[in-house]
Protein backbone atom coordinates (compact mmCIF):
# COMPACT_ATOMS: atom_id res chain seq x y z
CA UNK A 1 0.00 0.00 0.00
CA UNK A 2 1.38 3.65 -1.07
CA UNK A 3 1.10 6.00 1.60
CA UNK A 4 0.62 9.40 0.65
CA UNK A 5 2.80 12.04 3.08
CA UNK A 6 0.71 15.15 3.77
CA UNK A 7 1.95 18.36 3.25
CA UNK A 8 4.03 20.76 5.06
CA UNK A 9 2.45 22.79 7.61
CA UNK A 10 2.94 26.19 5.93
CA UNK A 11 2.11 25.75 2.74
CA UNK A 12 -0.53 27.67 0.98
CA UNK A 13 -2.76 26.50 -1.84
CA UNK A 14 -4.25 29.32 -3.80
CA UNK A 15 -5.74 29.22 -7.17
CA UNK A 16 -6.02 31.95 -9.82
CA UNK A 17 -8.87 32.33 -12.27
CA UNK A 18 -7.62 35.25 -14.36
CA UNK A 19 -4.83 36.25 -16.62
CA UNK A 20 -4.69 39.68 -14.91
CA UNK A 21 -3.97 37.77 -11.71
CA UNK A 22 -0.74 36.71 -12.45
CA UNK A 23 2.11 38.80 -11.56
CA UNK A 24 5.47 38.87 -12.93
CA UNK A 25 6.75 37.58 -9.72
CA UNK A 26 4.46 34.84 -9.90
CA UNK A 27 5.26 34.14 -13.50
CA UNK A 28 8.99 34.16 -13.16
CA UNK A 29 8.63 31.49 -9.80
CA UNK A 30 6.36 29.03 -12.65
CA UNK A 31 8.65 29.32 -15.03
CA UNK A 32 11.48 28.25 -12.82
CA UNK A 33 9.56 25.11 -11.39
CA UNK A 34 8.68 24.06 -15.11
CA UNK A 35 12.38 24.35 -15.75
CA UNK A 36 13.47 22.25 -12.49
CA UNK A 37 11.08 19.96 -12.90
CA UNK A 38 11.36 19.01 -16.75
CA UNK A 39 15.40 19.22 -16.24
CA UNK A 40 15.34 16.55 -13.62
CA UNK A 41 13.17 14.17 -15.76
CA UNK A 42 9.94 15.26 -14.53
CA UNK A 43 6.77 14.72 -16.80
CA UNK A 44 5.08 17.78 -17.11
CA UNK A 45 4.96 18.76 -20.66
CA UNK A 46 8.12 19.12 -22.20
CA UNK A 47 9.61 15.45 -23.10
CA UNK A 48 13.19 16.73 -24.01
CA UNK A 49 15.39 18.45 -21.77
CA UNK A 50 17.18 20.27 -20.78
CA UNK A 51 14.70 23.50 -21.26
CA UNK A 52 15.76 26.96 -20.55
CA UNK A 53 13.51 29.76 -19.32
CA UNK A 54 13.32 30.81 -23.06
CA UNK A 55 11.68 27.34 -24.15
CA UNK A 56 8.73 27.42 -21.26
CA UNK A 57 8.06 31.13 -21.27
CA UNK A 58 6.21 31.17 -24.13
CA UNK A 59 4.08 28.08 -22.97
CA UNK A 60 3.71 29.18 -19.48
CA UNK A 61 1.93 32.81 -21.22
CA UNK A 62 -0.62 30.68 -23.50
CA UNK A 63 -1.61 28.90 -20.53
CA UNK A 64 -2.08 32.48 -18.84
CA UNK A 65 -3.77 33.56 -21.55
CA UNK A 66 -6.47 30.72 -21.09
CA UNK A 67 -6.92 31.85 -17.55
CA UNK A 68 -11.09 32.06 -16.84
CA UNK A 69 -13.00 31.30 -13.62
CA UNK A 70 -15.22 28.97 -15.33
CA UNK A 71 -12.92 27.18 -17.66
CA UNK A 72 -9.66 26.96 -17.03
CA UNK A 73 -7.84 27.36 -12.99
CA UNK A 74 -3.88 27.66 -12.17
CA UNK A 75 -3.60 26.21 -8.47
CA UNK A 76 -0.79 26.96 -6.54
CA UNK A 77 1.44 25.62 -3.85
CA UNK A 78 3.83 28.06 -1.92
CA UNK A 79 5.82 26.56 1.22
CA UNK A 80 6.78 29.34 3.52
CA UNK A 81 7.46 32.15 0.88
CA UNK A 82 8.44 29.73 -2.00
CA UNK A 83 6.43 29.05 -4.72
CA UNK A 84 6.83 24.94 -4.70
CA UNK A 85 4.24 23.34 -7.21
CA UNK A 86 1.57 24.30 -9.52
CA UNK A 87 -1.20 22.31 -11.32
CA UNK A 88 -3.89 23.29 -14.14
CA UNK A 89 -7.72 22.57 -14.50
CA UNK A 90 -9.44 22.91 -17.51
CA UNK A 91 -12.84 22.63 -18.26
CA UNK A 92 -14.24 21.44 -22.09
CA UNK A 93 -17.04 24.61 -22.71
CA UNK A 94 -18.92 22.17 -24.96
CA UNK A 95 -22.33 21.02 -23.56
CA UNK A 96 -21.77 17.58 -24.07
CA UNK A 97 -18.77 17.11 -21.93
CA UNK A 98 -18.85 20.67 -19.41
CA UNK A 99 -19.22 17.81 -16.57
CA UNK A 100 -15.41 16.77 -17.00
CA UNK A 101 -12.41 18.42 -16.17
CA UNK A 102 -9.09 17.70 -17.15
CA UNK A 103 -5.75 18.19 -15.41
CA UNK A 104 -2.94 19.54 -16.55
CA UNK A 105 0.61 19.92 -15.51
CA UNK A 106 0.97 18.77 -12.39
CA UNK A 107 4.41 19.34 -10.66
CA UNK A 108 6.60 19.91 -7.46
CA UNK A 109 9.66 21.53 -7.83
CA UNK A 110 12.03 19.28 -7.27
CA UNK A 111 13.79 21.05 -3.67
CA UNK A 112 9.81 19.62 -2.24
CA UNK A 113 9.57 16.35 -3.73
CA UNK A 114 8.27 14.00 -1.10
CA UNK A 115 6.40 16.35 0.98
CA UNK A 116 2.78 15.77 -0.18
CA UNK A 117 2.33 18.60 -1.87
CA UNK A 118 1.49 16.82 -5.28
CA UNK A 119 -1.09 15.48 -3.28
CA UNK A 120 -2.54 18.15 -1.95
CA UNK A 121 -2.47 19.84 -4.78
CA UNK A 122 -4.67 16.98 -6.34
CA UNK A 123 -6.79 16.67 -3.47
CA UNK A 124 -7.74 20.59 -3.86
CA UNK A 125 -7.89 20.56 -7.59
CA UNK A 126 -10.45 18.03 -6.77
CA UNK A 127 -12.47 20.38 -4.39
CA UNK A 128 -12.08 23.05 -6.81
CA UNK A 129 -13.77 21.24 -9.66
CA UNK A 130 -16.25 19.26 -7.28
CA UNK A 131 -17.45 22.27 -4.78
CA UNK A 132 -17.09 25.74 -7.22
CA UNK A 133 -16.74 24.41 -10.88
CA UNK A 134 -19.96 21.45 -10.26
CA UNK A 135 -17.71 18.61 -12.09
CA UNK A 136 -18.56 15.10 -11.73
CA UNK A 137 -15.63 13.67 -13.43
CA UNK A 138 -11.67 14.15 -13.95
CA UNK A 139 -9.22 12.94 -16.18
CA UNK A 140 -5.97 13.35 -17.16
CA UNK A 141 -2.93 11.77 -19.43
CA UNK A 142 -0.17 10.53 -18.11
CA UNK A 143 2.95 9.21 -19.73
CA UNK A 144 3.92 5.84 -18.56
CA UNK A 145 7.18 4.41 -16.87
CA UNK A 146 7.45 7.12 -14.71
CA UNK A 147 5.51 5.80 -11.54
CA UNK A 148 2.71 8.12 -12.05
CA UNK A 149 -0.07 5.82 -12.44
CA UNK A 150 0.78 4.62 -8.58
CA UNK A 151 0.74 8.33 -7.34
CA UNK A 152 -2.60 8.61 -9.35
CA UNK A 153 -4.22 5.35 -8.06
CA UNK A 154 -3.43 5.97 -4.59
CA UNK A 155 -5.27 9.67 -4.62
CA UNK A 156 -8.16 7.33 -5.97
CA UNK A 157 -8.03 7.25 -10.03
CA UNK A 158 -8.27 4.41 -12.21
CA UNK A 159 -6.86 3.58 -15.43
CA UNK A 160 -9.31 3.91 -18.07
CA UNK A 161 -6.94 3.32 -21.03
CA UNK A 162 -3.78 3.18 -22.43
CA UNK A 163 -2.07 3.50 -25.69
CA UNK A 164 1.23 1.30 -26.08
CA UNK A 165 4.11 3.08 -27.59
CA UNK A 166 2.22 6.42 -28.18
CA UNK A 167 5.04 8.61 -26.40
CA UNK A 168 8.75 8.60 -27.82
CA UNK A 169 11.26 10.32 -25.45
CA UNK A 170 14.21 9.10 -27.71
CA UNK A 171 15.59 8.42 -30.77
CA UNK A 172 14.00 5.97 -33.14
CA UNK A 173 12.64 3.12 -30.77
CA UNK A 174 15.09 3.30 -27.62
CA UNK A 175 12.17 4.62 -25.20
CA UNK A 176 9.06 4.24 -26.26
CA UNK A 177 6.64 5.22 -23.55
CA UNK A 178 2.60 4.06 -23.04
CA UNK A 179 0.10 7.36 -22.66
CA UNK A 180 -2.00 5.95 -19.70
CA UNK A 181 -5.35 7.56 -19.85
CA UNK A 182 -6.51 8.00 -15.99
CA UNK A 183 -10.22 9.25 -14.39
CA UNK A 184 -11.31 10.01 -11.26
CA UNK A 185 -15.64 10.36 -10.17
CA UNK A 186 -15.97 13.15 -8.04
CA UNK A 187 -18.63 11.88 -5.41
CA UNK A 188 -20.93 14.65 -3.99
CA UNK A 189 -19.93 16.02 -0.90
CA UNK A 190 -21.71 14.99 2.23
CA UNK A 191 -23.82 17.09 4.02
CA UNK A 192 -25.52 17.13 6.95
CA UNK A 193 -28.70 16.51 7.43
CA UNK A 194 -31.16 17.26 10.40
Amino acid sequence: MLTVPVPPRRTVLAQVTAPGHVSPELRSHLIACWVAVTNAGGAAGFPFPPVAETDVAPVLDALVAQLDPERCRLITATVGERPAGWVVLRRDPDRLIAHWGTVHHLQTHPEFRGKGLGSGLMRELQRIARDELGLSHLRLAARGGAGLEAFYTALGWTETGRWPDALRLGPGAEDLRDEVLMGLTLHPRATDTP
